[in-house]
């Protein structure tokens, strides 16, 4: 039988996407022949999707090049924080809405100064080698996607031949297009934290926040078979209590309550829409064949964890951050054991990193069999 047509999707997650890297790392150093003709990504994992989809060479190569440039990633590399910035946006909307003059002059263009992400990539990242990775038919299509500011709904862009598939479905579309840097800026530009970015006659923020089917990209570009990588650890595994009498509830802390909406923003999509692909396999394959409808079929799904939880692994990594950085975070109660969640999103530092990265190459040489059955199944053509 043909070998199904296999897909990578990488979830976003900041800093914690180095996981990811790792996960490829390893996946690829044991199956070096091994191709991800469809690749989609969302925020950061947009960076890695990009990235991997635009090298030359072959995933192991690809992966090994991404390893050394996130080793190379520190926070000044990633985003500069402009504290005068906002405060000047806020007095100015402040003073203009006393005065009764509209609140134009309140728009905060971004918390943080993202220039640092954009030159990193823009010197890392050629995007001309998609069309040559296409043109060989190493590539089918790379998808990135990202939130309409106009229309509130998620926009898919995707990077293939002339033919490739677009859709439009409720508060989600696709569009054919050359990627560029803005396309992967635009999808990690996390609202009101980093500036929107303008692509054509629209802005953009990141492709998380309203994306409901994180796993439809790849479907609708024809995926019979995906491999996710998510920062998310086994949503069923149960946290030890803590020993002796549980302590009195402290009220939650900024810091706290951020984290918890990025998890939703980054995370809790991506379960859902598993989930709604194994009810919906389960369904197809309990029909005959001649009795599905048209265009429904099995997708295989494999979804690589981490082990271990990734916000935990920052816990102790505050004082990697630059002193401003640290400054605003302990200001948000980001010192609490309870908020290293919010911390490990922006701690874009090697000790943090390659902690991720050695985690995600571990646990997939535990699970190598599991990985290497599901690959062998899918070159195999097994529905």
């Amino acid at each position: 039988m043909k070998a199904l047509p296999r897909a990578l999707v990488l979830a976003g997650g900041g800093a914690r996407a180095a996981y990811e890297v790792g996960v490829l790392a390893a996946i690829a150093e044991r199956a070096p022949s091994l191709e991800f003709p469809i690749v989609t990504g969302v925020s950061a994992g947009a960076i890695n999707a990009v990235y991997l989809a635009a090298h030359p060479g072959s995933l192991a190569t690809a992966a090994g090049a991404l390893r050394a440039q996130w080793s190379r990633l520190v926070v000044e590399r990633v985003y500069r924080v402009r504290p005068g910035r906002l405060a000047r946006s806020l007095l100015l909307g402040a003073a203009h809405t006393a005065l009764g003059r509209g609140g134009a002059a309140a728009a905060v263009h971004g918390v943080v100064d993202m220039s640092p992400l954009r030159e990193f990539l823009g010197a890392n990242i050629d995007f001309a080698q998609l069309d040559a990775n296409i043109a060989a038919r190493r590539l089918r299509a790379v998808a990135l996607s990202a939130t309409s500011y106009a229309t509130g709904e998620t926009v898919t862009f995707v990077h293939g031949p002339p033919d490739v598939p677009t859709w439009r479905r409720a508060l989600r579309s696709a569009v054919a297009t050359q990627l560029t840097l803005d396309h992967v800026m635009a999808s990690a530009a996390l609202p009101i934290l980093f500036p929107a970015i303008r692509i054509d006659d629209a802005f953009y923020g990141d492709g998380s926040v309203r994306q409901t089917a994180p796993l439809a990209p790849a479907i609708h570009l024809g995926a019979r078979a995906i491999v996710v990588v998510t920062q998310r650890n086994d949503p069923q595994q149960l946290h030890p209590p803590a020993p002796g009498p549980p302590a009195a509830p402290a009220y939650p802390a900024l810091a706290e309550v951020i984290g918890l909406l990025l998890h939703a923003i980054f995370l809790d999509a991506l379960e859902a829409d598993a989930e709604r692909l194994e009810r919906v396999n389960r369904v197809v394959t309990a029909l005959p064949e001649a009795q599905r409808p048209d265009g429904l079929r099995p997708v295989r799904l494999l979804m690589l964890r981490p082990s271990r939880d990734l916000g935990a692994l920052a816990a102790g990594c505050g004082v990697k951050l630059p002193p401003l950085v640290r400054w605003l975070v302990r200001g948000m109660g980001g010192q609490r054991a309870t908020a290293v969640d919010f911390l490990s999103y922006l701690l874009f530092d090697p000790a943090y990193t390659n902690a991720l990265i050695e985690l995600g190459y571990d646990d997939v040489r535990a699970h190598w069999p599991r990985i290497e059955r599901f690959l062998v199944a899918t070159d195999a053509g097994e529905p």
